[in-house]
């Protein structure tokens, strides 16, 4: 079943935007930004998701955390802190498509906070605002059903792109509510797991730290889409957000003079076991000189990261 979202052409406008904004980091060859970077955004990941809940430790204890050092702070704070980190950390191994491995997420970021960690909610339950229910959450018996369908969505839809998928699956969980707490993060954290698995680079974009900068906004997307019965409005926030996030990457990334070795490894990557031609290495570095790329070939080929066969036109190249 496809949960109700309506697209448009703005929505549609910044899928390309962003897009373009990764083909740009790609062509940095940055699948992953460089360590000091990832650090500094993993910290300001953890900061802004847990400061959207309430948690009052700043960006500078944070850091001391995930650097092992002591903090003053309620150990309740620093706990959702650890637990984060501990969350996050395990992104890579996630599957985006398992109702298992959310749970598994869920019982790791909310250890030792609720005693029902890793497993959906057995009470019924409201968010209120004030003395009046801002959203009645559906039933707890209905939770398991609607959580099966929602990833069902998330697996077999091909026709919508991921980005949008990721949007609608963080809508969908806030709107289901299918834990006792922590609804908010998770849905934070598997947006960016599904993200992940569309593009690396998203592994390590602060998507979260911009979602803060827009709490009100972020509320009141999710408050559009629930009277409209639609998850559009919070589908264009989640876009700009991520949008916004990129461009902050972008800037972040001081492009570096890349070496052969660099360019050799990027291009193991790329070709793994399969035979290449030069034109094929070139097609990956478009700025590069056909010298270049030949004397970057007779490198690998002198130093065994490469074994040559054939001649003249037919020379091609397989990674050793």
């Amino acid at each position: 079943m496809r949960p109700p979202f309506t697209l448009n052409l703005k929505l549609l406008n910044l899928c390309t935007e962003i897009a373009r904004l990764l083909g740009r980091l790609e062509g940095l060859h940055v699948s992953k930004p460089a360590p000091k970077l990832r650090k500094s955004n993993r910290v300001r990941t953890i900061h802004g998701s847990l400061a959207i809940e309430g948690n009052t430790l700043a960006l500078d204890q944070v850091t001391a955390i995930l650097e092992g050092k002591r903090v003053l702070g309620s150990h309740r704070e620093i706990l959702e802190v650890q637990n984060a980190l501990k969350a996050y950390d395990q992104i890579s191994k996630y599957v985006p498509h398992s109702t298992k491995s959310l749970k598994h997420a869920h019982n790791i970021l909310m250890h030792d906070l609720v005693e029902d960690a890793g497993k959906w909610r057995s009470k019924n339950v409201g968010i209120f605002h004030g003395d009046k229910v801002k959203h009645a959450a559906p039933q707890a018996k209905l939770v398991p059903l609607l959580m099966d369908k929602l990833f069902a969505f998330v697996k077999s839809d091909k026709e919508t792109h991921p980005l949008i998928r990721s949007a609608v699956f963080h809508y969908e969980l806030e709107f289901i509510h299918p834990f006792s707490d922590g609804n908010g993060r998770m849905g934070r954290l598997w947006q960016t797991t599904l993200l992940a698995k569309f593009h690396p680079v998203f592994e390590f974009t602060p998507l979260e730290s911009v979602i803060r900068s827009r709490q009100e906004d972020y509320y009141k997307a999710l408050g559009l889409s629930d009277k409209a019965a639609d998850a559009g409005p919070f589908i264009e926030f989640s876009l700009e957000t991520i949008f916004q996030a990129l461009e902050d990457l972008s800037s972040a990334i001081r492009p570096e003079p890349i070496s052969v070795t660099d360019r050799l490894e990027i291009a193991r990557e790329q070709f793994r076991a399969r035979h290449f031609s030069r034109k094929d290495y070139l097609s990956i570095f478009k700025a590069l000189s056909t010298a270049t790329a030949s004397r970057d070939l007779a490198h690998g080929v002198r130093n065994n990261i490469l074994k040559m066969m054939g001649e003249k036109a037919r020379t091609s190249y397989r990674f050793s």
